[in-house]
């Protein structure tokens, strides 16, 4: 997908991008790729693989309807080099996003791209979700939750719905199925008082599948989710 591909691709979905706009994802490219031959952000590089792969597929909540233009507050965990929020955030700039990653190195390089894209209402913390999710700062505080290729949902919820007001959403990203995967992560959703309220597949334009499942909390998270750093990994629910 070209530059040009992208912006006709938004367009035609009713998000026509500013010159602005245009010139945050070029600079979004850009620095990623400066900064790519410093430290591990991603496997993919090349222009055309970046506006498709990493662009457009971070803009599936917004082109499915799932998240729009407003002051809400968005957390995006281990979002690594930005995605999906930030290109969300070029979108929508009325969300306020907040990125929580366990490498520092990765959160210098959101602060230094938030600076160069001269974006607000962004703010980024280094460290684990497992410590966050039980500092009363960040616990119960958030409207939505993304999460893209983080874990298996088994997992996921335990490291994302304490954020989450009550009647809040995660929006799992997924690149397979996410049948098998919601099987296993049904005791968990019990023990978190929390519903997969829709799943959506689709393809990107090149025909890769897409799942988003989004996961609703109906109560408040019980005071020991989530466990200490590392169990929920070691020891799903």
């Amino acid at each position: 997908m070209t530059p040009q591909e992208f912006y006709e691709q938004l367009a035609a979905a009713g998000y026509p991008l500013t010159e602005q706009q245009k010139q945050q994802f070029a600079t979004y490219f850009e620095l990623l790729i400066d900064w790519n031959n410093k430290i591990n952000l991603t496997a993919i590089t090349e222009k055309n693989e970046v506006y498709l792969k990493h662009f457009y597929d971070s803009l599936a909540p917004v082109l499915q309807g799932m998240v729009t233009n407003r002051p809400i507050r968005l957390l995006d965990i281990g979002a690594g080099a930005g995605f999906p929020s930030l290109p969300m955030k070029i979108i929508c700039p009325e969300l306020q996003v907040t990125i929580i990653d366990s490498l520092n190195k990765r959160i210098n390089f959101l602060e230094t791209l938030a600076q160069k894209l001269n974006i607000t209402g962004v703010h980024f913390y280094h460290g684990r979700a497992e410590d966050f999710g039980q500092d009363k700062a960040f616990r119960a505080q958030f409207d939505l939750v993304t999460a893209r290729a983080v874990a298996r949902l088994q997992i996921l919820t335990e490291l994302t719905v304490p954020f989450l007001k009550v009647n809040g959403h995660l929006i799992a990203l997924k690149a397979a199925a996410a049948d098998e995967e919601l099987l296993q992560a049904k005791q968990a959703l019990i023990l978190l008082f929390a519903k997969v309220t829709d799943t959506q597949t689709y393809h990107l334009p090149n025909g890769d599948p897409r799942t988003i499942t989004i996961i609703e909390k109906k109560k408040e998270t019980p005071n020991k989710y989530p466990r200490r750093a590392g169990l929920p990994n070691k020891k799903p629910l």
